[in-house]
């Protein structure tokens, strides 16, 4: 059982593996997320963050989210946490992405003007296994260019934007079920809600 264990996944494990060294050498993946296919970089390298802006034709103005596998580590990038933040990440039934004021620890060109920055906790099992493994928040931005229709399964995305990344992650390309994309929500200073999208 092990065994057969060990085997099923192996292909899984050769992904984490090589999307970690791109990662580390400030490069960027193009991988399955808990919501829809991402591309993603070490949110705490600004070199980096920039290639990701220059790939996806991105405002620079018009910042990224990151990924967190451990809803404790929201504590690292950001100055001040809510407790309303836990109960919505907690009651949400769907992916939820949290913006948070006052961000830290991140690379600043991946910020909002107002130095915000949007988090998501993420459960499904391939980010998760990336994450414990790269030890860093890991952006998450649409697989697609900027104004361009988001891919909702593998087969969406472009050959172009396949081409760009340093990096595409095997895992579940096979898989055509259409992602859906996050709940946004945004905390003020004062801790008043805003829901950005539903």
């Amino acid at each position: 059982m092990y065994k057969n264990y060990l085997i099923k996944n192996e292909p899984m494990n050769e992904d984490i593996k090589k999307a970690v060294e791109i990662l580390n050498k400030g490069g960027i993946i193009l991988y399955p997320s808990d919501t829809i296919w991402g591309l993603g970089c070490d949110a705490t390298n600004k070199d980096a963050v920039a290639k990701l802006y220059k790939i996806k034709k991105r405002n620079s103005e018009k910042s990224m989210l990151i990924l967190l596998n451990n809803i404790g580590l929201i504590y690292s990038y950001v100055e001040l946490v809510p407790e309303t933040a836990f109960d919505i990440i907690d009651l949400s039934e769907k992916p939820v992405t949290v913006i948070f004021p006052g961000a830290k620890n991140l690379a600043e060109n991946l910020l909002a003007a107002d130095g915000s920055i949007g988090i998501r906790i993420t459960k499904e099992k391939f980010t998760n296994t990336l994450l414990q493994k790269f030890k860093k928040p890991l952006v998450s931005t649409s697989a697609n260019f900027t104004g361009e229709k988001t891919p909702l399964t593998f087969n969406e995305i472009s050959e172009d934007i396949k081409q760009a990344v340093d990096y595409v992650v095997k895992y579940n390309q096979d898989d055509l079920s259409a992602g859906t994309t996050s709940s946004i929500i945004k905390i003020g200073i004062n801790n008043k809600i805003k829901v950005i999208r539903e």
